[in-house]
């Protein structure tokens, strides 16, 4: 089943030139992080959607999952049983993963669709669990030369990788999805940015510099940036200035250096994510 989305469309006067499909962490619901990103701002007092006029926003929604460690159910892409050691029986993220990494893929091509058939305007960002999500959706999409051959870029927060470790075949063996290209093309064309704090508590930086890794080693160009503090949320304003710098080089043709890796302090955000 596809998720519920909240939408928020690009501002008056400005025409619609880019998507961003942006995934919550676990714990969260879509209406409550769409509310919560306009809280993270840049050094000029600005959100993200508003530093973007012409984009929409697209939240999906992680449906209610038992969670098999406690019996709970709470909103996540899919399960994990140990946030200190997420190998710890690292089989139960797979169903929930074959379910939505394909449900994220129909959002996108729906998305591309209202631009023309352009998946190459069409961001996929994700925090937390969010972003572990989006990044097998990544090693997983196929997207056409018509459709640019790529996405416009890919945005992970306080991000990991499932099943690290594995090359991207294996990867995209243990989900084992039906359409998967036989190539890494779209992971190699796709320009990354990804942002961790160094005192993240739930998911620790170790695990943001894997996935760093993990990208590169499959050919993908990935600009990583860490930052001192801050939590497990955003950094702002500066991981928010990073941001708009890398959206408005990549993906809207500004010009601009890439950031070199750093950040300053930051006071951690109380929005819930467990990861």
């Amino acid at each position: 089943m596809d998720p519920q989305i909240i939408a928020i469309n690009p501002s008056a006067p400005h025409p619609h030139t880019h998507t961003v499909v942006f995934l919550h962490g676990r714990g969260d619901n879509a209406r409550k992080f769409a509310s919560s990103l306009a809280y993270s701002r840049d050094s000029q007092n600005r959100s993200l959607i508003e530093a973007f006029p012409s984009f929409r926003w697209v939240f999906p929604e992680a449906p209610l999952r038992k969670v098999a460690s406690s019996g709970d159910t709470w909103r996540q892409w899919f399960d994990t049983w140990n946030v200190r050691d997420f190998a710890d029986r690292e089989e139960l993220q797979v169903p929930g993963l074959q379910e939505m990494v394909p449900a994220i893929q129909r959002l996108i091509a729906g998305e591309a669709a209202q631009l023309g058939g352009r998946f190459d305007r069409v961001v996929l960002a994700g925090i937390s669990m969010g972003a572990a999500t989006s990044t097998h959706t990544l090693f997983n999409i196929d997207v056409p030369a018509e459709g640019g051959g790529r996405l416009a870029a890919f945005l992970g927060f306080s991000g990991r990788c499932p099943f690290v470790g594995r090359d991207l075949a294996g990867m995209r063996a243990v989900l084992g999805l039906k359409g998967v290209p036989g190539h890494a093309d779209v992971l190699r064309n796709t320009p990354i940015l990804l942002e961790h704090c160094v005192d993240d508590p739930l998911v620790l930086v170790q695990n943001g510099r894997l996935l760093r890794d993990t990208l590169r080693a499959f050919g993908a160009r990935v600009e990583w940036k860490e930052y001192p503090s801050g939590g497990h949320w955003f950094h702002s304003p500066e991981g928010m200035d990073d941001v708009v710098v890398f959206l408005n080089r990549e993906v809207l043709g500004g010009g601009g250096q890439p950031a070199v890796d750093g950040g300053q302090p930051q006071d951690a955000s109380d929005a819930m994510d467990l990861s």
